[in-house]
């Protein structure tokens, strides 16, 4: 006998953003904010223009120690930087009502 296909939820959980394009954003809206170009930026980082682009974009998942390096360059910390990013994560969460948004105090990541 073959198994019946589980059933499908009717209300499916809207998909959350992932860790890395939120960082993203935020690093190119604190890097907008100081009117730097990426090459500025990247290069007090220690970075090349095109891998901060990358990250920035959501394309790459950078290391702590490449994250550190750019909110150093940006002038923010890294624990300032996770926090906003951890905020506007559980924002997100909540616009769409979802049930399993992060309790306060909490970090949500997604692979």
């Amino acid at each position: 006998m073959t198994p019946s296909p589980s059933p499908r939820p009717s209300d499916p959980r809207p998909v959350e953003p992932l860790w890395r394009h939120m960082l993203g954003d935020r690093l190119r809206r604190l890097r907008h904010g100081r009117g730097e170009t990426l090459g500025v930026t990247a290069g007090r980082a220690g970075l090349s223009p095109q891998y901060l682009s990358e990250v920035e974009r959501g394309a790459k998942d950078p290391s702590s120690e490449m994250i550190a390096a750019v909110a150093g360059a940006l002038g923010v910390t890294l624990l300032d930087l996770t926090i906003a990013v951890a905020e506007e994560l559980r924002a997100v969460g909540e616009q769409h009502g979802s049930a399993s948004a992060p309790a306060k105090g909490s970090v949500a990541l997604a692979a």
